[in-house]
C-alpha cells in the first residue's frame, strides 16, 4: 500500500527537464525531477495518514481515539443504539433494579418474573445479564428461587457460577447447603470453589461442617485456610490455624490429644 502510494506521488510530480551528463537531448532520456520541499511534506503527510489508517482499521478511521474521548461522539452513538432497541446498559440497570425490588413484589408478580428470569439464565448471550438474572432469582420468596439459582451453577461463565454460590449462601435451607457442598466437591475453578466455601460459612449444621472438614485436607494452603475460616462461622468455635487440630476437634477428640498428635508428627519429621 505504501509503495503504490509513493509511486503515485512520484508520477504526479511530472518529468524533469534536467538530464544527466552525457545524455542526448532525447525525450526518452529524461528522468524524474527531484522532489520539492512542498511535495516532500505532502508525501510525508499522506504516509502518516495511510499508516494511521492501517493501524486503527478502516471502519474506525484515524481519529477513532479522539471520537471515543469526545462525549459528543459517544452520546451520538448511544442515541443510535437506543433507536435500534434497548441497550445493554439499560438492561443492566433494569435487572439490577429488579434484583433489588423483586422480594417486595406480590407473589403473582414474582411468578411472572420467574419465567422471564428462567429464559434469561438459559438463553441470554451475555454472562453479565445471566449473572444479574441469577441474582434476581435468588431474591424470589418462593420455592422457584432455588431451582433458578441452581441453573447458574452449570453456567459456562465463572462469574455466573460465583453469583449462584452467593445466592445459595443467602438461601438458608438444607438443599441450598447441599448444592454448595456438591459444588465444593466437583468445581474445578478455584475462585468458584472458594466462593462456595465462603457461602457455606453462612449455613449451620452438619452438611456445611462435613463438607468444609474435607476441605481441611486439601493440598492448597489457601483452601485449607479458608476452610478453617468458614468453619469458624459454621461452628461458632475457633481451634486455631492448624488443620489437624480442627480435624481432631470435629472428630470429637479432646484438644490435648490433638496437640499430642501434632507434636508426634513434628517429631517424626526430625
Amino acid at each position: 500500500m505504501l509503495e503504490s502510494f509513493m509511486s503515485r506521488l512520484i508520477r504526479l510530480s511530472g518529468p524533469s527537464q534536467v538530464r544527466p551528463l552525457g545524455c542526448r537531448p532525447d525525450p526518452m532520456c529524461r528522468v524524474a525531477a527531484p522532489v520539492s520541499g512542498l511535495a516532500m511534506r505532502q508525501m510525508m503527510a499522506g504516509l502518516i495518514l495511510v499508516s494511521t489508517a492501517a493501524m486503527v482499521g478502516c471502519q474506525d478511521g484515524p481519529l477513532y481515539a479522539l471520537k471515543a474521548a469526545n462525549p459528543y461522539y459517544s452520546m451520538n452513538e448511544w442515541k443510535k443504539d437506543e433507536e435500534i432497541g434497548v441497550t445493554d446498559h439499560e438492561r443492566r440497570e433494569q435487572l439490577t433494579l429488579l434484583a433489588d425490588t423483586i422480594a417486595t413484589m406480590a407473589p403473582e408478580r414474582q411468578q411472572v418474573w420467574s419465567e422471564h428470569l428462567k429464559r434469561m439464565i438459559e438463553n441470554d448471550q451475555s454472562p453479565e445479564m445471566r449473572r444479574l438474572a441469577v441474582l434476581a432469582a435468588g431474591n424470589i420468596k418462593d420455592g422457584s428461587a432455588l431451582a433458578l439459582v441452581e441453573k447458574g451453577l452449570d453456567d459456562e461463565s465463572m462469574k455466573v457460577r460465583m453469583q449462584a454460590c452467593d445466592s445459595l449462601g443467602d438461601l438458608r435451607s438444607d438443599q441450598a447447603a447441599r448444592l454448595l457442598a456438591s459444588t465444593l466437591g466437583t468445581e474445578t475453578n478455584l475462585d468458584v470453589k472458594h466462593r462456595a466455601m465462603e457461602s457455606l460459612a453462612k449455613h449451620k449444621g452438619s452438611i456445611a461442617t462435613d463438607s468444609l472438614r474435607l476441605a481441611l485436607s486439601d493440598r492448597n494452603p489457601a483452601t485449607r485456610s479458608l476452610a478453617m475460616q468458614s468453619l469458624r462461622g459454621v461452628t461458632g468455635k475457633n481451634y486455631g490455624n492448624d488443620p489437624d487440630t480442627w480435624i481432631a476437634a470435629l472428630d470429637g477428640k479432646p484438644a490435648a490429644e490433638a496437640e499430642i498428635r501434632i507434636a508426634d508428627r513434628v517429631r517424626d519429621l526430625w
